[in-house]
């Protein structure tokens, strides 16, 4: 543990759209944030290939080129951009405790928590190859389906956030095959209805993946296996969508902030604040209904102001 404590104004816990916008604003108002990138710098959006539904990128953006222009607007206003994650906290008291990588501990005034959420996968090496290569694995529909109209995609996932997807799916793809690994789905009857309801959808019951295929490069097709017969089969399709669920990257927080029965942090309505005073959140940390680039950019705006507004009431 070090000896040497650094006691700042602003502390921002993560990056991506909402940890970046959130430091712009809080450096225009010379709050003078320190921003630690977190074990993912940039956020999800930097496993994704094309964004094309962000305002103000007319012939669409790569993840990765969209966080590195954030950050560099975040630093132009004199935000301290630094490696490293969050490993512990202490918001038991009026100055906000946190301790990076085990090691350098700092007290802030206030502290935005922008530590996103993580997408579930299978975990299967071919469905992380594909990630990797951006060559048709996606955990998010609303994100990455417009690059798959009028072809052929499978979707996983059995609860309510997979029949939306699978639905959504449906309005741009030819067709959508979905896998639904038990008998039933945990989705509620109306979400459920709506899948059956729409023509292109076929749904596969007791049905598990067993290998993502293709070329190396994109994905060409889906093997599946039907856990009651045991009989294997082989989809076409370019796309692979998965839809069971996220994780909030929330953890640490746990002893001070009020999570929900997830894991997302519960922020008062309408604001950023959460149930420790100067301690605000923003982005996908909150967020299991949205999960845009746009609204949690957004919400790091929110977490700002009212950052600026908590402090300037001490004074």
């Amino acid at each position: 543990m070090s000896d040497t404590i650094e006691k700042i104004k602003c502390l921002i816990i993560g990056s991506g759209p909402a940890g970046y916008t959130a430091a712009i604003y809080a450096a225009r108002a010379n709050m003078h944030p320190v921003l630690y990138q977190g074990t993912q710098p940039g956020g999800q959006l930097t496993t994704t290939n094309e964004v094309e539904n962000f305002p103000g990128y007319p012939e669409g953006v790569t993840g990765p080129e969209m966080m590195v222009q954030l950050q560099e607007q975040a630093k132009r206003f004199g935000t301290d951009i630094r490696d490293g994650w969050a490993t512990k906290v202490d918001f038991s008291g009026p100055l906000h405790k946190v301790w990076i990588n085990d090691d350098k501990e700092i007290h802030a005034e206030t502290v935005i928590i922008s530590t996103g959420a993580s997408a579930k996968y299978l975990g299967l090496p071919s469905e992380q190859h594909y990630l990797k290569m951006g060559g048709g694995v996606s955990a998010c529909a609303v994100c990455d389906g417009f690059f798959y109209r009028n072809q052929e995609v499978v979707i996983v996932g059995a609860g309510d956030s997979a029949c939306e997807e699978a639905h959504y799916l449906s309005k741009l793809c030819k067709k959508v095959t979905m896998l639904v690994r038990t008998e039933r789905f945990r989705a509620s009857r109306i979400m459920e209805e709506r899948v059956r309801k729409t023509e292109n959808i076929e749904i596969l019951t007791n049905t598990s993946t067993v290998e993502v295929m293709g070329d190396g490069q994109v994905v060409t097709s889906v093997k599946v296996v039907n856990t009651a017969s045991g009989e294997e089969r082989e989809i076409p399709a370019t796309g692979f969508f998965v839809a069971i669920g996220h994780k909030p990257n929330t953890d640490i927080f746990a002893d001070y902030i009020t999570l929900d029965e997830t894991g997302y942090i519960v922020n008062v309505a309408g604001s950023s604040k959460t149930n420790v005073a100067g301690v605000f959140v923003a982005g996908d940390a909150a967020d299991h209904v949205y999960r845009q680039a746009i609204t949690a950019a957004g919400t790091g705006c929110m977490a700002a102001l009212d950052a600026e507004r908590y402090l300037a009431a001490l004074e």
